[in-house]
């Protein structure tokens, strides 16, 4: 990435930030992270808490340019639904795909959260 992609992702004053959320991550996203991590998804490596400006994204594929948003209960109110679309439009803006998923889905379908990642991507990277 070139020097001024630095100032957007994963900008070191957002690590602490990020450390946190991670050490601190809903049982949702733990569940989600053991099916994505090592490269499980037709061989995409996929980041946790990876920032994006300001935002701090729950996962991040740079490959396919792909960002994962587990939401829970603390999505639900006016404030963080306006917060939530104003990240989403912010990331969308560099051609980052957005997909959602509720805490629920992860834990009644992971198998069909798995699959719904699968179906974006376009063939395995190149080795």
């Amino acid at each position: 990435m070139g020097g001024g992609s630095m100032q957007i992702f994963n900008k070191h004053s957002e690590l602490e930030k990020r450390r946190q959320l991670r050490n601190n991550a809903p049982p949702a996203e733990v569940k989600l992270w053991h099916a994505l991590k090592g490269k499980q998804v037709a061989g995409y490596k996929f980041r946790r808490q990876y920032s994006v400006g300001a935002y701090v994204l729950d996962f991040y594929c740079p490959a396919l340019k792909l960002a994962l948003e587990i939401d829970g209960s603390s999505h639900n109110g006016d404030d963080a639904q306006e917060y939530d679309r104003q990240r989403q439009q912010f990331v969308e803006a560099l051609g980052i795909r957005f997909l959602r998923f509720t805490n629920a889905e992860v834990h009644r379908n992971l198998e069909g959260v798995v699959a719904a990642i699968l179906a974006t991507t376009p063939q395995p990277p190149p080795s």
